[in-house]
C-alpha cells in the first residue's frame, strides 16, 4: 500500500486545540475525512476531501476513491491547520496553502492575491496576441507578479525567450521565486523575479510585453469587499490610490517607452473603469489597436494594445 506525503512546513501551526489522538506514521484517507468532518461540522465530505486533495496535489475526486490509501502524518497535521483557518474565515487557498492557475499548482499565503481565473483570461488574450502578431524570443515582463502565476505561465506556455516579473513587496518576491522553482520543470523561458515598483526594475530595456492585473480598487471602496478579501489578501495588492486608477495610470504611461514596435500592452481591470482605462491607452498616441475583452462572465475586464 502506497503512502501519500506533503510538505508539512507550508503552513504555520495555528494553535487549534485539536482531539489528543495517537501520533501514527500514517492514516487513511478515509479515517483523514472523518476526523476533517467532524472538525468541519455542517460541512460535508466534499470539503474534507477538498483539503486533502489539494495537500496532496491530487485531483478533487481521488480522496473519494482511495479511502483505504495512506496520507502521513504531515498531511493530516497540514489538514488540520487547514480547517482551523478556514474556520477563522480565510480563503481555502490561503488555508491549504496552493492554488491552481491554469496548469500550474503555485503555493500562496497572505503575501500575495489569491490567483483567479479571470487573470488565466488575460493570459489566454497575450498568447493570442503574440501568436498573430509573430512575437517569437524577446523579453515579456509581468508587472506586479504577486505568485508569480502569470509569468510563470507565460514561461511555460508563450514562446518568450525570457520572462521577468516585478513586484514592490518583498515578500510577493519570495513567494514568486519559491515558485519558481516548485514548477521550473515545465518552464520553457528563463525566469527571473526583480524587486521594485511596478515598471522600475525594467526600466531601459526593450521588451516585447508587458502585462498586468495591479492593484486597482479605490480606497473608498474597501467596505464594500467580501470579508474574505478585505481581512486576508494583501492590501498593497488590493488598493491604487482614490480611484482606483494609479497603477493603471503610470503602467500605461511608462510602457511605451519600454515597448518593441509592435509589442504588446495587456492589463486586467476593474470592470467599472475598463473604459476609463481604455480610453487612458487610447488617448496616447503611442499605442494602436486598442481592444476591450471580457472576462468568463461578460464583463469587460481586459485592456489590450500593441505599441504604434
Amino acid at each position: 500500500m502506497r503512502v501519500y506525503t506533503a510538505d508539512g512546513k507550508r503552513m504555520t501551526h495555528d494553535g487549534y486545540n485539536w482531539p489528543s489522538v495517537p501520533r501514527v506514521d500514517s492514516v487513511t484517507v478515509a479515517a483523514l475525512t472523518a476526523e476533517l468532518q467532524g472538525a468541519l461540522g455542517d460541512a460535508s465530505a466534499r470539503q474534507a476531501h477538498d483539503i486533502i486533495a489539494a495537500l496532496l496535489d491530487v485531483p478533487r475526486f481521488w480522496p473519494s476513491s482511495n479511502a483505504a490509501e495512506l496520507v502521513e502524518q504531515t498531511v493530516c497535521d497540514a489538514a488540520r491547520r487547514a480547517v482551523a483557518k478556514l474556520q477563522r474565515g480565510a480563503p481555502f487557498q490561503y488555508a491549504v496553502g496552493r492554488a491552481t492557475f491554469r496548469h500550474l499548482t503555485l503555493d500562496v499565503d497572505e503575501r500575495v492575491l489569491i490567483p483567479r481565473p479571470e487573470t488565466e483570461v488575460l493570459v489566454d488574450e497575450v498568447l493570442r496576441l503574440a501568436q498573430s502578431g509573430g512575437t517569437v524570443g524577446g523579453v515579456a515582463v509581468d508587472v506586479g507578479t504577486g505568485s508569480g502565476a502569470i509569468a510563470l505561465s507565460l514561461a511555460s506556455e508563450g514562446r518568450f525567450a525570457r520572462v521577468i516579473g516585478t513586484d514592490v513587496s518583498r515578500d510577493a518576491i519570495e513567494v514568486a521565486r519559491r515558485n519558481a522553482t516548485l514548477v521550473t520543470g515545465a518552464l520553457r523561458a528563463e525566469v527571473e523575479f526583480r524587486h521594485g515598483s511596478l515598471l522600475g526594475p525594467v526600466s531601459g530595456m526593450a521588451v516585447a510585453a508587458i502585462v498586468s492585473n495591479p492593484p486597482y480598487i479605490a480606497h473608498a471602496e474597501a467596505t464594500a469587499l467580501p470579508a474574505s478579501v478585505r481581512d486576508w489578501e494583501p492590501a498593497l495588492a488590493l488598493f491604487s490610490g482614490g480611484d482606483g486608477m494609479d497603477a493603471t495610470r503610470a503602467i500605461v504611461r511608462g510602457a511605451a517607452g519600454l515597448l518593441q514596435p509592435g509589442g504588446i500592452l495587456a492589463l486586467e481591470v476593474d470592470t467599472r473603469r475598463a473604459m476609463l482605462a481604455a480610453e487612458l491607452v487610447a488617448t496616447d498616441v503611442r499605442y494602436c489597436d486598442v481592444a476591450v475583452r471580457l472576462d468568463l462572465t461578460g464583463r469587460e475586464r481586459f485592456v489590450l494594445a500593441r505599441r504604434a
